[in-house]
This record gives C-alpha cells, structure tokens and sequence, in this order.
C-alpha cells in the first residue's frame, strides 16, 4: 500500500500548515502539498499528504475521510499515480480550429465546416 493520500474538497482558504496539523494528529506527515491553478496561482481545492508509513496512512484515511476541516468534509484515499498525459490537443470543438487533413487531396487549415 503506498502511503500519499489524495485530499480532495479543501477549503480555498486551507494551507500547507493547516494539512499537516490536521494529519500529524494521526502519523508522521512526511509531505503536504497543495495544487494551485498555474495561471492564477490559486488554490485548485485538492493536495496531497504523505504520511510516514502505509499503516499510518490508512489510519489518517479512517480518521479524516468525511471530516470537517474550514468549514468542508474531506475527501481522503489512497492517492493514484498520475496518468501520462499526451501532448498537443487543442482546436475543434464547435465546428472551427483544428486544422489538419480533411480529403485526400490535402489541404488543411479552416476547420470542420464545409464552404456552399
């Protein structure tokens, strides 16, 4: 069993400290860690907690999933390991961008709608 524990539904106001105190109370906090947005290096309402051995994070898991803290039950598990992301993406979606190949003689650019 690992022992990082995913954090889910946190107060915007939540920190760092605040996680560790919460936790500490159940096992050894090795780590805390909260997600803020890049773009507006705000809190995204979810971080992660490592506790110093699986037993004790299964102990913090009993104890802290579906408990108050600032004013938000918890969402406490096992945290899973983060799946590969592909690159690129972008453009479709309502009928515009994108690009690429749209018949067998090439072209590309414009986007999924067809001209009269």
């Amino acid at each position: 069993m690992n022992n990082k524990l995913f954090v889910g539904n946190l107060s915007f106001k939540t920190t760092e400290n605040d996680l560790q105190d919460a936790f500490s109370a159940h096992g050894t906090v090795t780590e805390t860690n909260l997600m803020v947005d890049r773009a507006t290096n705000r809190p995204r309402g979810f971080g992660f907690v490592t506790m110093g051995s699986p037993e004790e994070a299964q102990k913090a898991i009993e104890a802290m999933n579906g408990k108050e803290l600032d004013g938000r039950a918890l969402t406490v598990n096992i945290a899973r390991p983060r799946e590969e992301r592909t690159g690129g993406g972008g453009g479709g979606g309502r009928g515009f961008g994108g690009g690429g190949r749209r018949d067998s003689r090439g072209g590309g650019g414009g986007g999924g709608r067809d001209r009269y």
